[in-house]
């Protein structure tokens, strides 16, 4: 820290303080130290900064000037420490992660709340969108972290991938409530709602169908998990429906059974391969991965 900033930074804590003695206990040097720095700055202005009154330093007309900017200045630099304090402990910074629909209704609220517990300062953006908008929008810099779905469509990225298991969601008074699990042969010719007929889902249950010589009957296109598992609370037919989807919904309307053989619905949590991540993106990886890794399966 430069001298002359030292030098008004002791005339800040004396025109707080009032006295020699309560300046050098805010800043922890001793009363000689104030001292001197006060006269120093009194010879580089070259005019009296304070008056001696009854044990208490009176400013000069100058000095009071003089305080107004160097209020700005010295609460400025504190601003600052404290900024630089908070980043250090993880307590500021800014987080900025985008992720596909089905994790950004239930589990991204939850995540954010608990990487956040204690980080009263740290700002957050985030956004939703489909897996290969969340890509690019990593790859463009907009975002440091992305959670989104496998296939990667850029070689710039950095993966850490995921798998988990979908179950089964049927309407509550529907007959096949009573099974405990559902194969390809109790569904067949069963009303079916699908996300996007290409999507990895859709696609692996369409050829487990096929392997096991069941009718896959679809009765609903649509465009989210979300609004698949709505669409079976009003009775239309079955769906698969990953865990995210589940997390932050009512259970109204519906019932899950496990699916078998079993659907994988294949997550990751990507990041720019060139660019590196601040002190807050690669903790908040950390977190994710841990939150993901609790509710992931083994692909085996």
């Amino acid at each position: 820290m430069s001298s002359s900033f030292r030098q008004y930074q002791a005339f800040h804590a004396t025109m707080i303080a009032g006295t020699v003695t309560g300046a050098a206990e805010q800043l922890g040097i001793s009363q000689p130290g104030i001292s001197n720095l006060l006269g120093q700055l009194e010879r580089t202005t070259r005019f009296k900064l304070f008056e001696r009154s009854r044990g208490r330093l009176i400013p000069t007309p100058e000095a009071a000037l003089l305080f107004e900017d160097v209020d700005t200045l010295v609460r400025g630099l504190d601003h600052v420490n404290q900024a630089v304090i908070d980043l250090q402990n993880q307590e500021a910074g800014q987080l900025q992660v985008a992720t596909n629909h089905s994790v950004a209704f239930g589990l991204m609220p939850e995540m954010l709340k608990s990487f956040t517990t204690g980080r009263p300062n740290m700002t957050i953006s985030f956004q939703s969108q489909f897996s290969t908008r969340v890509q690019e929008w990593v790859m463009a810099g907009l975002f440091e972290v992305g959670i989104c779905e496998l296939p990667l469509r850029h070689d710039g990225l950095t993966a850490r991938n995921f798998y988990f298991e979908t179950v089964c969601a049927i309407p509550e008074d529907s007959p096949l409530a009573d099974y405990d699990v559902l194969t390809p042969e109790a569904l067949d010719n069963y009303p079916f709602i699908i996300i996007g007929s290409e999507h990895m889902v859709n696609r692996r249950v369409r050829e487990t169908f096929q392997a096991h010589g069941a009718k896959w009957r679809i009765r609903c296109h649509t465009d989210l998990f979300r609004n698949a598992l709505n669409m079976v609370k009003q009775g239309f037919g079955a769906t698969l429906v990953d865990p995210f989807t589940l997390f932050g919904d009512d259970g109204e309307g519906y019932v899950v059974r496990r699916f078998e053989p079993r659907i994988l619905l294949d997550l990751v949590i990507v990041t720019a391969r060139d660019r590196p991540l601040s002190l807050t993106g690669r903790q908040f990886v950390e977190h994710a991965t841990e939150r993901l890794t609790s509710m992931a399966i083994d692909r085996g």
